[in-house]
């Protein structure tokens, strides 16, 4: 468990600390994600329970963790989500994330799935995430959020 959670905060405390505080500020920041560590920890804790067709899968060499992706399925929809992915910085751009994502949504087709989506930020942090589902053949749906500090 403690390397899926370093991993994930190494991957996305970025995000948060440099991208989300710089566009919306420190009150929202505080506000909207100022426990992001813990909250990474609690979603662990139910983040693989096949039972309730939800999924994760690592991909290590030796034990190193390379990367991981988390994903679920709604039977009754056919319909699946890939809820997080996330690749060690040095393992980037060596085929680990496509590794991951064709091992997920391939379980997916094979339990029904017909249609699958994922969610990313609009972010110059996001920018290579929104390559690469590009790169798999997803098509994106712009949506704006915003935000204000009373």
């Amino acid at each position: 468990m403690e390397p899926l959670l370093d991993l994930t905060i190494a991957t996305f405390g970025p995000f948060y600390e440099d991208s989300f505080r710089s566009i919306v500020g420190d009150a929202i920041m505080a506000n909207q994600h100022g426990t992001w560590r813990e909250d990474y920890r609690e979603m662990w804790v139910g983040l693989h329970d096949p039972q309730n067709n939800k999924h994760v899968v690592v991909v290590e060499d030796g034990d190193t963790l390379l990367g991981f992706a988390a994903w679920q399925t709604n039977p009754g929809k056919r319909s699946g989500e890939i809820d997080i992915i996330a690749v060690a910085a040095d393992q980037r751009r060596h085929h680990v994330g496509r590794a991951l994502c064709t091992h997920a949504l391939d379980a997916m087709k094979h339990a029904g799935v017909e249609v699958v989506s994922i969610g990313t930020g609009g972010d110059r942090f996001h920018d290579a995430a929104r390559a690469f589902y590009d790169s798999l053949g997803m098509t994106a749906l712009p949506l704006v959020r915003y935000y204000m500090a009373l």
